[in-house]
């Protein structure tokens, strides 16, 4: 675990935090540093708590958090949890994709 930098000293334990989740998100298929850096922005910081709201709340969390992402990061998303590339995921899953967000959007409204 990284707990120092080399002529900085000790860390404080959110920077020993954020230091040790950052790139997890990243490390998935479909996902690159810019999508991990959206949902971290949104307060989701790992793959459970992503694993825990599914790709449709996490896509509807990192919108309302006010970034500008486009449908490619639901389909990315619900790629990395089920680790099938976004190409394929916008292909065969788009429809159900789309209604399940109309429907949480209705349905916080």
């Amino acid at each position: 675990m990284l707990d120092r930098i080399d002529g900085l000293g000790p860390l404080s334990s959110a920077a020993i935090y954020f230091l040790n989740v950052m790139g997890e998100l990243a490390d998935l298929v479909n996902l690159g540093p810019k999508s991990e850096a959206m949902l971290m922005g949104a307060g989701i910081t790992s793959l459970e708590s992503l694993k825990q709201l599914g790709a449709v709340r996490a896509y509807a969390k990192v919108k309302a958090s006010g970034c500008n992402a486009s449908l490619n990061l639901l389909w990315a998303l619900e790629g990395a949890l089920c680790s099938v590339p976004w190409q394929k995921v916008a292909q065969e899953r788009r429809l159900s994709l789309l209604l399940a967000l109309e429907s949480l959007e209705k349905g916080s409204s």
